[in-house]
Formats: C-alpha cells, sequence, structure tokens
C-alpha cells in the first residue's frame, strides 16, 4: 500500500511545482472595497456642506409709508396721448378750468370723440374779463391757497413739482374706460405686475399687430365681445375679469358715459361708479382726482394721506405708527375738518400730503 501512495504523490509532484510556480509569476487580486453597511454620512463628514450660518442679508433702503396709491394710479392716470402705449402728448392748449368740475379733455372710447372745455382763445372778448381760471393758471392758483392757509406746506411744494395739475397734465387726454380698466388690473398687485398683466390685456385684442408699440387699447364694444375664459389668459383673476367685463358693459349700453363724466357733479360720479362691481370708494375717489382732474377731491381713506397730514400737523408719526387701527394716526372727522381749509383745491393739499411723508408717487406722473 505504501509503495503505490509514493508513486502516485511522485506522479503529484511535477504539477504540483508547476502549479507553484505559475501562481507566483501572476499579479495578486485586486479585492473590491465593500463596506458591511453604508453609513448615513454626519454633517462633519461632508467636506462640501452649507454653512449653518444664515446668509448675510443686503441692505435695504427704508420702505416708504404703506398705501395704495402708487401701484393703482400710475396706470389708472395713464393719458389718452401719451404714456405706454399711444403717441406722444401734444402741447398745451390753454382752457377754461373748473375748481369743481372736470378739467381733464374726455375721450369718448367707442368713437375717439374729445370732449373738453373751451380754449381761452376761443371765448368772445367781452366774456373774457369774466374768465377765473384757466389749466395755464389753476396749479399756480391752487398753491397759493396752500401757503395761505398752512405756511408749512411752502417747503415742500417748493422742493415737488405736482405735474399732475401743472398746465402738461391737464392737457393729457383721457379715455375713462381705459383708466378705469387699468385701476382693476391693479388692485392688490405690484406696479411691475400690474403693467405686464395691462399689456397682455390690451395685446389681446391686437392679435394682428405684432409691434406692441402699436397696440391699441380695446373698446368697450371689443371687451363685451370677449368671454371671461379669454380675459382670464392674460392673467387676470376670475372676478377681475368679471369686474372688467362688467364696466365693459356698462359703457356699451350707455349706463356710464363720457358725458355723464365729464359734466356731473362729483357726488353724482361717486354715486353711478361705486354701483359698479370692483370699484370701491377708494378707486372712484383716485379716479376723480387724477383720472379726471377734478381738484376738490379728498380721501380720507387713504393711509399715505393720513400719514402725512399728520406728520404736518407736527406729530410723530413713528411713534402713531404702533398704534395699530385704521385711524392710527389721526381720526376721519379731524382729516376732514382739516382739510375743508384747503377747498376747492384738496386734490393738490392730497398730493402734498403724500409727499410730507416722501411716500413714492412717482407713478402719478
Amino acid at each position: 500500500m505504501s509503495s503505490r501512495r509514493s508513486a502516485r504523490l511522485s506522479e503529484a509532484s511535477p504539477n504540483l511545482k508547476q502549479a507553484s510556480s505559475a501562481a507566483n509569476d501572476m499579479p495578486p487580486p485586486q479585492v473590491a472595497n465593500i463596506s458591511k453597511k453604508r453609513k448615513n454620512p454626519s454633517k462633519d463628514d461632508v467636506p462640501d456642506a452649507a454653512p449653518s450660518t444664515p446668509k448675510r442679508k443686503k441692505a435695504t433702503r427704508p420702505v416708504p409709508p404703506m398705501t395704495p396709491t402708487p401701484s393703482a394710479i400710475g396706470l389708472m392716470t395713464a393719458p389718452y396721448s401719451s404714456g405706454d402705449i399711444d403717441d406722444s402728448t401734444p402741447p398745451p392748449l390753454n382752457r377754461l378750468a373748473v375748481p369743481n368740475g372736470t378739467n381733464a379733455p374726455l375721450v369718448t372710447p367707442e368713437t375717439h370723440r374729445l370732449l373738453a372745455n373751451k380754449a381761452v382763445d376761443q371765448v368772445s372778448p367781452s366774456k373774457k374779463g369774466n374768465i377765473k381760471s384757466t389749466t395755464g393758471t389753476l396749479l399756480e392758483e391752487a398753491l397759493a391757497h396752500l401757503v395761505k392757509v398752512e405756511p408749512r406746506l411752502k417747503a415742500v411744494i417748493e422742493k415737488h413739482h405736482c405735474h399732475v395739475f401743472s398746465p402738461e397734465g391737464l392737457a393729457e387726454e383721457i379715455d375713462p374706460f381705459r383708466s378705469l380698466v387699468s385701476g382693476i388690473i391693479s388692485q392688490q398687485v405690484s406696479g411691475a405686475a400690474a403693467k405686464s398683466i395691462k399689456a397682455k390685456f390690451v395685446a389681446l385684442f391686437n392679435t394682428d399687430e405684432p409691434d406692441t408699440a402699436q397696440h391699441s387699447f380695446p373698446t368697450p364694444s371689443q371687451v363685451c365681445a370677449s368671454s371671461i375664459e379669454a380675459l382670464r389668459t392674460a392673467g387676470l383673476s376670475q372676478r377681475k375679469a368679471e369686474y372688467v367685463h362688467g364696466l365693459a358693459q356698462k359703457f356699451h349700453s350707455g349706463e356710464i358715459t363720457t358725458e355723464m363724466l365729464f359734466n356731473a357733479s362729483y357726488e353724482e360720479v361717486l354715486e353711478e361708479l361705486i354701483k359698479v362691481r370692483g370699484l370701491g370708494k377708494w378707486s372712484v375717489e383716485m379716479f376723480a382726482c387724477f383720472g379726471l382732474k377734478r381738484m376738490d377731491v379728498f380721501s380720507t381713506g387713504d393711509l399715505g394721506v393720513q400719514r402725512g397730514m399728520a406728520a404736518l400737523m407736527g406729530r410723530d408719526v413713528g411713534k402713531l405708527k404702533s398704534k395699530g387701527g385704521k385711524w392710527k394716526y389721526m381720526s376721519e372727522k379731524e382729516m376732514e375738518e382739516i382739510s375743508e381749509k384747503f377747498q376747492p383745491y384738496r386734490s393738490v393739499f392730497m398730493w402734498y400730503c403724500w409727499r410730507v411723508e416722501e411716500v413714492d408717487v412717482s407713478t402719478m406722473e
């Protein structure tokens, strides 16, 4: 038995030596780097982890007192013959002015007929002696009255030119339908957003004109012929689309006319327009003041006016700001009593109330 086993081992010996020699000549095998269980790395183990401290905020300018005025009026007062859509404004024409009436030349939205006070050079020589105010002198008369009533306004008046009621501002032709629609569009959105939505709204009715500079504002009949769904594609909310459509129907049916807005008293204008969905008292006040250029409008509901009046009266508006409530700077009754002294130029007084506290009213111009 032992001799047979020795013979087998001696036969296998050369093969084992060859295998051993071949194994020594081969490179060592690569071992895969496989972990048994992957751990979730901690924040300290991650080299590119974001810093735990918050980013430093950029310094910002002091925010002007909150008031709905600037964003709404910027588009509301865009004149028919100047601004973001139409041609340049014609040179100022000296016309008769009415402190308690409409002083803006109005353009009928459907026929583009002009309604305006008579030009001074068209008044017969025998009646020129009866002229009390003209668009060329109205602002000067108003400012003189304001300074006489409240001398502290003189510094503000000298610092800020009121373009809105200047001869150039009073010469700007206003389409009342366009002005009111613009006011609705601008409600509760920023000025930039309102301008973008308005441009898209106008573009809906100018599909054949690729040049946006040549786009014309739609007429009430065009808006009436459009659906609420189509108006919403311009970015209008459901409610605003309904407001704009309803306003167009009022103009189209004759319930609201340019003639009425031009000739009616302020109280009648306020009463008729407040009936329209989407037009509250403040919106109508701003339209009458900055659209129709009526000189004796005063809005007690505007926080910027309230704050400016309080500052003008020497009150510490910084402390009053934390008081809270709608009338934290001044009561409505007190605002009305003070403003009565500035009749019949309360619209100009209101404009300078915004300026007293440096509220941004640049969009009015």
